[in-house]
């Protein structure tokens, strides 16, 4: 038993610190990651999600002393009593999210090691039986140093975690595990080998045969079911294919989507900021003048966020931002850059150098050749027509209704329809269309 106690002792503690460490390297994706369980498509608790943050620190922290207590030894029950409560309550959460398939990623390793809901279940099992050993077998565990040199280490490992939780969370990561990390290219990470493996469906059809329901089960294919009834079908993923780095990172206008356009941009500057009114003013304040030396100097800077028209509206119009800021996905927003506002800059999709706010100033930009940023055209409105010739709003209302033998409005454009056509031979750009067919006199 004693030898089974310092195995499971050591086991414990380093795992606790391994896993603790990456989380305090990063304790504001953690953070991000607690605002999903705290949701109320999750726990259903949406109170605490604005205190995720310092519950974040708090827990990663605790995560890493504890480890480092349980190796030398210090404070055994608290410690083994604080652990205990912590895996009790992480075992809990996994087999929630597992079983209700509620979050994807537990977050138990941060980006840098990512496990299914299952997978995550199964290692807080094994934690839970190796935490009951120490329980049981408190009385092997003794302090490897004196009561002196123990508290002292013990001070120690706090007093560093909570300067480094501090250190990251005002500059960024000091282990960047994202796929949005300095050196890797975002149109590689987010390309699809031809080869790579498709995701295999299980589809399970119901059909009512004979008055009773009966269920079918196919790759996708529909089943042929004589005197069938069809009633239903339910899709399960066994097997997710190749998933690629990074999915969701697009750049979007209101009318098209610029991500290939912004990628193959030599001298690129993103502007990340994940939700304009959560931005540090401090930040924004800063930004004016790196962002205005950087278009001087020939990059071409464009801003990234999740916020409607009018909030990027109304923080250009405030600080005067010479950029225009373009759409994305939030939770991306949030990956690309540990920091609201935080900096990224790209060259033909690679990312050179990324800072938070607070270090906008250790960037060196270097002068480069200007490139014509892409010129987005004005919304024309609604195009009319009356028997195919080009007319006014004006004229289409004063027709007379004797007159008109057919009205046809068409809301949405495609390739290659009348108002594409028309667009492209007059340099246009209506968005829809009023098409008026008069009778024949």
């Amino acid at each position: 038993m004693k030898y089974i106690v310092q195995i499971s002792r050591i086991c414990v503690g380093v795992l606790f610190i391994i896993s603790g460490f990456i989380k305090l390297n990063d304790p504001l994706g953690f953070s991000y990651k607690l605002q999903e369980y705290f949701s109320s498509d999750v726990l259903n608790i949406p109170f605490l999600e604005p205190y995720s943050l310092g519950i974040s620190v708090f827990v990663v922290v605790l995560e890493v002393v504890l480890g480092v207590f349980l190796l030398i030894g210090y404070k055994k029950k608290f410690t083994i009593w604080m652990l205990l409560g912590m895996i009790v309550f992480f075992t809990f959460l996994t087999f929630y999210s597992a079983y209700f398939d509620k979050v994807k990623d537990c977050g138990c390793f941060g980006d840098a090691l990512k496990l299914t809901p299952w997978e995550s279940f199964t290692k807080d099992v094994v934690l839970l039986v190796l935490i009951l050993i120490l329980f049981f077998g408190q009385k092997y565990i003794k302090p490897l140093f004196k009561t002196l040199p123990n508290t002292i280490i013990a001070l120690q490992s706090f007093i560093v975690s909570l300067w480094f939780a501090y250190h990251v969370l005002m500059h960024l990561p000091a282990i960047d595990f994202r796929a949005y990390k300095i050196g890797n290219n975002l149109s590689d990470e987010m390309a699809v080998p031809e080869n790579a493996p498709k995701p295999i469906i299980e589809y399970t059809w119901t059909f009512k045969v004979n008055g009773e329901n009966k269920e079918f089960v196919t790759n996708g294919s529909y089943p042929d079911v004589p005197n069938g009834e069809y009633v239903g079908v339910e899709t399960k993923e066994i097997d997710p294919g190749f998933i690629p780095a990074i999915q969701d990172f697009t750049i979007e206008s209101n009318e098209e989507d610029l991500t290939t356009y912004f990628l193959e941009k030599e001298n690129l500057v993103i502007v990340a900021m994940y939700n304009v009114y959560n931005a540090e003013e401090e930040g924004l304040l800063k930004l004016k003048n790196f962002t205005d030396e950087a278009i001087k100097k020939g990059y071409t800077v464009i801003g990234l966020s999740a916020s409607g028209d009018e909030a990027k509206q109304q923080l250009k119009t405030k600080y005067n931002f010479n950029f225009k800021t373009y759409l994305c996905d939030e939770k991306v927003v949030k990956t690309i850059v540990r920091a609201n506002p935080g900096v990224i800059i790209l060259n033909k999709g690679t990312v050179l150098n990324k800072a938070h706010w607070n270090d906008i100033e250790d960037i060196e930009l270097v002068e480069v050749e200007s490139e014509p940023l892409i010129e987005e055209k004005k919304d024309d409105g609604t195009l009319h027509l009356i028997d195919n010739q080009i007319s006014t709003k004006e004229e289409v209302e004063a027709l007379n209704e004797d007159k008109i033998k057919e009205v046809r409005v068409l809301k949405e454009r495609f390739e290659g329809d009348v108002l594409d056509s028309i667009n492209k031979v007059n340099n246009t750009n209506f968005t829809s269309l009023i098409e008026v067919k008069l009778k024949k006199q």
